[in-house]
């Protein structure tokens, strides 16, 4: 009996090799073209004859071909598989392979009953779709690195640099998807959460054209383009407010006013800067919103001329301030109190469970320490402002 040559091999095998080798070129030049998964899963399903869906969480992508199938429950399973729960598998699961980096399992490609009995060789075919859409995670994260170090650059050198031309400040944050040519706000956050790229996350979804970045300090900064037309100015710093409320949660965030002049923009950064720091580290409530009226006017000013605000605090209240210092006196707090009850003494006295006669001495302190009465109109005026000064430069002041 002849035997074979054993250098002949099966043909059925050789291919199986080269259809494989096929499909898995297919399926990398789709990533590398920029079709993404969704046409990495349309070759699998073809190869294998069924649905197939690819579910990524890291990339929040979730796609099916074809389309039509409800996914959800295998969206929780891989949900627990990148977690490293144990996740009993899905009854409409035929088979599944998944998408390993490393030891780490980052997402999951799943086959689906279809009309006819999967192909033999369906394992092989999920398997190579795993290896592209790791190839896709890897081509969308070396994107994001860049986008955040472009981002980051942008951001540091506003933060050091104010004198960075407005052209090209607007050129630079257009390549990045954020128009302010109309102006924008800024929002500041110190996090609490270990999830920064959440909160990032959070502000580009929330606000169209956001330009948002973790950046090494800890804090997340982010420039909210201008929304609306004539009334860009009020629905921007609306939907400012609306975020930083929402992001509490997360940390302390600092928002600065709206700038219309994208020269502006670095001194909207320092406002936000500043508004945070005195959420952060004032030892005394503040009773208004730090966001509006008075103090907002304070805050711009100190983003520009801080010599500005200094001065003034200094010639108001900076004496009752040093005074309680020295001798563990609460002048500031009562003058506050005073001024918060609409200058009615009981109701001072009530506020700061003291007498009537401690409040009344105690403004005749501040009257002979500052040279202002409180008890006039005028003088009641440039008090209520320094302590606005005062609360907004304390976290600035020697210690």
């Amino acid at each position: 009996m002849a035997q074979a040559h054993p250098d002949s091999r099966d043909p059925s095998v050789d291919g199986l090799v080269a259809r494989l080798r096929a499909l898995h070129l297919q399926m990398v030049d789709a990533v590398l073209t920029g079709e993404g998964l969704i046409r990495v899963a349309q070759l699998a399903s073809d190869a294998c004859g069924g649905p197939v869906a690819i579910i990524v969480p890291r990339l929040a992508v979730a796609v099916m071909h074809p389309e039509g199938t409800e996914i959800g429950e295998l969206r929780r399973f891989a949900a627990e598989r990148v977690k490293g729960r144990p996740s009993a598998l899905p009854s409409s699961l035929v088979a599944e392979a998944p998408i390993t980096s490393g030891d780490e399992t980052i997402g999951v490609v799943a086959l689906l009953p279809g009309d006819a009995p999967p192909a033999p060789q369906a394992s092989d075919f999920l398997h190579l779709a795993a290896v592209a859409s790791l190839t896709e995670v890897a081509v969308e994260e070396a994107k994001e690195e860049v986008e955040q170090n472009l981002r980051g650059s942008l951001l540091e050198e506003l933060r050091s640099r104010p004198d960075l031309d407005a052209r090209d400040v607007v050129r630079r944050a257009g390549r990045l998807g954020c128009d302010l040519s109309r102006g924008a706000v800024v929002l500041c956050a110190e996090l609490t959460t270990d999830r920064p790229r959440h909160v990032v996350a959070t502000i580009s979804g929330e606000h169209p054209g956001a330009l948002a970045q973790h950046m090494d300090d800890a804090r997340v900064y982010a420039l909210l383009p201008a929304v609306g037309a004539d009334d860009a100015p009020e629905r921007t710093l609306e939907a400012a407010r609306r975020l930083a409320t929402r992001l509490q949660r997360h940390g302390t965030v600092g928002a600065s006013s709206f700038y219309s002049d994208p020269a502006d923009i670095a001194r909207a950064i320092q406002e936000a800067e500043l508004v945070l720091d005195v959420l952060r580290q004032s030892d005394a409530p503040i009773a208004e919103d730090i966001g509006t009226g008075t103090y907002r006017l304070l805050f711009r000013v100190l983003a520009s001329h801080p010599e500005e605000v200094r001065s003034f605090y200094e010639d108001t209240v900076e004496p009752i301030v040093r005074y309680d210092d020295q001798y563990r006196t609460d002048l500031v707090g009562t003058l506050e109190a005073y001024l918060e009850q609409n200058c009615n003494m009981n109701a001072t006295a009530a506020t700061i469970y003291a007498h009537r006669h401690t409040v009344a001495y105690r403004l005749d302190r501040v009257k002979e320490l500052t040279g202002l009465d409180p008890m006039q109109s005028e003088d009641r005026e440039r008090l209520g402002l320094g302590l606005k000064a005062y609360r907004i430069i304390a976290p600035r002041l020697p210690r």
